[in-house]
């Protein structure tokens, strides 16, 4: 595989751009592998990747019923961030936030990573108060964090309205200065580039539909394109999670399924040079490089495998953009998407071995699937190489929902469409 460079830019600028090789081979599905992961998004991508580098475990399939990218990896607001409050939260994400700010040299690939910083406003004093202590709290996980106050607040962000003629004025907020933004499509295909460098065969539009078993163990997998057998199977399917275990006969999973919608509105000058989140609701806001603003927020509040959604949440989070926003009450929002979240019940992910044996589970992603893309595929071929966790997702069991030791992040209770 050639290197990307400047000078391999040039080189292929003079033929026409006609030389460039393949990005990842078109693989046909072999019968038997090592370690068959199923699902081709960024998690599946970025384990079968860490599984090649940091393993040796190269005879690796990727299984992806459509095209490589179409899931939720290509359907999110490319937000990323570590400030979460429990601590093996916190621990898990600033370890993939120290992986994405080596990624675009670790891959040859450029992932776009803008670390502009993500803004968490406040609009009452006790928000304020619950900000500090989060704050305190990361910092002494060693993750960086900033308190602003109103001043500060309008002065990184202009266009923001700050005044106090509103239902939720401002008072100040937590800022994470590291975190930022990342091309979601280029993710994919660094990683999915990656893994074929080392030999890894990703193969795109072959949908599992069934499992194969010798007793209880999981052999293999039947698909569209064939059965495919491996003494490991790991499942990394987001959103789809909760039908792919039920053709394992595993028909209660601890995980909803919700469309998660996002939009994107016609291009402008610049405007938002940071993230910010709007307090007082669930919205989300950043200005993409070509110009578009990219907004999201809450789920639609029904179980759904569609990844499209409905007009009450196009008004909600319009209404709270323009409430923080009012310079853009006449933009034109250009198109819109929705991802299928897997929610758990407690708001914080699964990454372990089970629950059958020769099958390994990452799942229960919540708004979280994203910026965890790096350390969910480091930890996930931990747990399938060495048929144990990592410290890093010890945490993140399946069985922690039976004995009660959920992790729940946003203090919500056991309700997976809060969380």
């Amino acid at each position: 595989m050639s290197r990307y460079s400047a000078f391999s830019l040039i080189k292929n600028a003079l033929s026409g751009h006609k030389n460039w090789k393949r990005t990842w081979r078109a693989a046909e599905p072999k019968p038997h592998y090592d370690v068959i992961i199923v699902g081709g998004g960024g998690h599946g991508l970025a384990t079968a990747y860490y599984l090649a580098k940091e393993h040796g475990i190269r005879n690796v399939a990727v299984l992806e019923k459509g095209g490589l990218g179409s899931g939720n990896i290509g359907r999110n607001t490319t937000i990323v961030r570590s400030n979460y409050i429990l601590p093996a939260n916190t621990r898990f994400y600033e370890h993939s936030m120290k992986l994405w700010e080596g990624l675009s040299n670790d891959l040859n690939y450029n992932m776009m990573f803008s670390q502009r910083g993500v803004i968490n406003l406040a609009h009452t004093p006790g928000q304020m108060d619950a900000f500090a202590r989060r704050g305190n709290a990361i910092l002494l996980e060693g993750v960086d964090a900033e308190l602003l106050d109103t001043e500060e607040i309008s002065r990184r962000v202009p266009g923001l309205y700050t005044g106090q003629n509103t239902r939720f004025p401002i008072v100040g907020g937590l800022c994470q200065p590291r975190g930022g933004t990342a091309r979601h499509d280029a993710v994919a295909w660094g990683y999915a580039r990656g893994a074929d460098k080392y030999g890894v065969d990703i193969i795109e539009h072959c949908e599992v539909t069934g499992f194969i078993k010798d007793g209880d163990t999981v052999t293999g997998v039947k698909t569209t394109r064939g059965d495919i057998s491996a003494p490991k199977v790991a499942i990394s399917v987001a959103g789809n999670t909760s039908t792919v275990m039920k053709l394992a006969s595993i028909d209660k999973m601890p995980i909803e399924s919700h469309v998660l919608q996002a939009f994107v509105t016609e291009p402008l000058k610049p405007l938002i040079n940071t993230v910010v989140t709007f307090g007082a609701g669930h919205l989300y806001i950043s200005q993409s490089d070509k110009g578009g603003l990219v907004f999201g927020g809450d789920l639609d509040g029904y179980n759904s495998y569609a990844q499209r959604g409905n007009l009450p949440i196009f008004e909600h989070v319009a209404a709270a953009a323009v409430t923080m926003f009012p310079n853009l009450a006449r933009l034109k929002l250009l198109r819109n998407w929705g991802g299928i979240m897997d929610m758990s019940m407690d708001g914080s992910p699964i990454i372990c071995t089970g629950p059958l044996p020769g099958m390994y589970l990452n799942a229960g992603w919540c708004y979280g699937g994203f910026k965890a893309t790096p350390a969910a595929g480091w930890c996930f071929a931990h747990t399938i190489a060495n048929d144990a966790p990592h410290a890093l997702n010890a945490d993140f069991t399946l069985d922690r929902f039976y004995n009660g030791r959920q992790l729940d992040e946003r203090g919500a209770g056991p309700y997976p469409a809060h969380q």
